[in-house]
């Protein structure tokens, strides 16, 4: 795998698509933020960075050899989001990290989804911008 400009357009614009879904998720519609016991602002730059870390990390599950097999860019695009999802809601309730006290199934189901819809919006931007930008050098590599 190259790390070029599809690599870091891809990563940097899948981590703003999936911050920008947290921060609409849990700042506006749950107003979750008002629960933090810490600044705001400390918790913005930590998640701001989560998400960087988080874009690639989805990047190079796209990318990687475990998913190759998988024919269908699109296909394989739904299926690392929702990998991602899952293994992003696994670790954060494991951890026992919530915005929200006294969480009941439902609530737990309904972040799963949101995580995995989350996750799955970001990779599937990743996919887009591999499509739409070109690389030479991928090109010429895979027409031998």
């Amino acid at each position: 795998m190259k790390i070029g400009l599809r690599f870091f357009v891809s990563w940097i614009g899948s981590s703003i698509l999936m911050f920008s879904l947290f921060y609409l998720w849990h700042g506006v519609f749950l107003n979750d933020f008002q629960r933090i016991m810490f600044p705001l602002t400390w918790f913005i730059v930590f998640a701001a960075f989560t998400y960087l870390i988080l874009g690639a990390v989805i990047y190079f599950l796209f990318e990687s050899q475990f998913l190759k097999p998988i024919r269908g860019d699109f296909s394989r695009g739904l299926l690392t989001g929702i990998i991602s999802g899952f293994c992003l809601f696994m670790i954060v309730t494991v951890l026992n990290f919530s915005l929200t006290k006294n969480l009941k199934p439902e609530h737990l189901i309904i972040d799963c989804i949101w995580q995995m819809i989350e996750q799955t919006s970001g990779a599937l931007l990743i996919l887009l911008f591999k499509q739409l930008i070109y690389d030479h050098d991928f090109e010429k590599e895979h027409a031998d």
